[in-house]
């Protein structure tokens, strides 16, 4: 089934950023430490003066970012594209040839990934994510036939045709890995839930898109939910326009959980809701609830101002809403779920793995920046314009792809 790809058409606003050396990696990074000459950007607070008012915001935001679950629902084959045999035949000789050419992982580019036919796909898909509805699902590819190795390669490989990959963590991942691994996820405010079998209330990851491969599945749960944050920004204004204007200020503390460069603030305070620097801008979408509710340990001493009642009160409204209006998946092996953290929020149910000896519920992920420059959205952050935009990037910490959790 192949997906619509229909794209909204949004203005080209000339416009000039504000820009600190200090955050412009692309010209400065270590080949013998960061491969492709470029490093990740990492986390970053707002360029405040850029921040609009909410009196700018729009009180309705049209469709196609702006979906509604029942008719995605109805129609799976809009969002679903089922690999053909051709298509995997070729996905599957790149992927032998990177193998053979003795190249890192993390040195796949497209040039090294040559799609010549199905790259004619993912063209218009990476505008679809980026500018339209914002979401697909692949199913097919044979990750029990090719092996954690293999399948990396070919979703790696892809995922160079939709952006450049970013670091997901302390460590340099850029092939990250979701899996439970057995840490405590009550500790919430020293570790990433996706290390967990934890619920995942409805957020968005640091970077323009994320992927999910599903490897292999759990017992049970495990299971995928999606939102327009436009469509949520809707609801809001329609039945609580308090909590959108407040979603809108930037008074909202996110955790960093440690993962700071030397120098670095524990902490970011930004807003939920933003707009785009230049005219007729879109609505732009930041939220994990993790990462708001964990920073007691700063609150109680003093450093930061504790969530006041107002704020708890607007985030359970914000989930509530996002689970009101989210369309619900499930991801079988072989299946890749890409979409836009820019205007979708996406959740996960809590899971139960199958007891020993069978694998752990595993799905391998890619954080994946589209710089405006490349017709990524221009976002008021001082790396806009970065190749490797957002991401978590510690001091010069080498880019790395494991085959698997680590």
């Amino acid at each position: 089934m192949a997906p619509s790809l229909e794209t909204s058409t949004q203005p080209t606003a000339p416009h000039i950023l504000a820009k600190s050396s200090s955050y412009t990696n692309s010209a400065t990074a270590n080949k013998s430490i960061f491969p492709d000459g470029i490093k990740t950007s990492g986390q970053h607070p707002p360029l405040y003066d850029q921040l609009r008012p909410y009196s700018a915001f729009p009180k309705e935001i049209p469709s196609p970012t702006a979906w509604n679950r029942d008719e995605y629902k109805a129609n799976p084959e809009r969002w679903t594209h089922v690999f053909s045999a051709d298509e995997i035949r070729e996905i599957s000789d790149a992927a032998d040839k990177f193998i053979a050419s003795g190249t890192p992982l993390t040195g796949i580019t497209k040039e090294k990934f040559e799609l010549a036919g199905f790259s004619k796909f993912l063209v218009p898909l990476r505008k679809e994510l980026i500018d339209g509805k914002g979401f697909i699902l692949f199913k097919g590819l044979p990750v029990q036939e090719w092996g954690n190795r293999k399948s990396a390669v070919a979703y790696m490989g892809l995922g160079t045709y939709l952006g450049y990959f970013v670091s997901q963590n302390s460590r340099g991942h850029v092939l990250g890995h979701v899996k439970d691994l057995g840490e405590d996820a009550t500790q919430i405010d020293k570790v990433r839930i996706y290390r967990t079998n934890a619920r995942q209330f409805f957020h968005a990851d640091d970077a323009d898109l994320v992927g999910l491969l599903c490897v292999a599945k759990a017992l049970e749960g495990g299971e995928s939910d999606l939102v327009s944050s436009h469509s949520v920004w809707n609801d809001l204004q329609q039945h609580n326009p308090d909590v959108a204007e407040l979603l809108t200020k930037p008074i909202w503390y996110f955790d960093r959980k440690g993962e700071t460069s030397n120098g670095q603030e524990e902490w970011i305070k930004t807003a939920v809701f933003y707009l785009e620097t230049g005219d007729n801008p879109r609505v732009y979408s930041k939220w994990d609830p993790y990462y708001i509710k964990s920073l007691t340990r700063f609150s109680s001493a003093g450093l930061i101002p504790p969530l006041s009642e107002e704020q708890l009160r607007a985030a359970q409204i914000l989930e509530d809403t996002c689970v009101k209006l989210a369309l619900h998946m499930i991801l079988d092996i072989g299946d890749i779920q890409f979409l836009s953290n820019n205007h979708i929020l996406h959740a996960r149910t809590e899971y139960k793995d199958f007891p020993p000896p069978a694998p752990r519920r595993h799905l391998m992920r890619l954080w994946l920046s589209t710089p405006e420059e490349e017709g990524g959205w221009k976002l008021p952050f001082h790396d806009s314009r970065e190749k490797k935009r957002g991401g978590i990037q510690v001091n010069d910490t080498a880019p790395v792809a494991p085959e698997d959790a680590e």
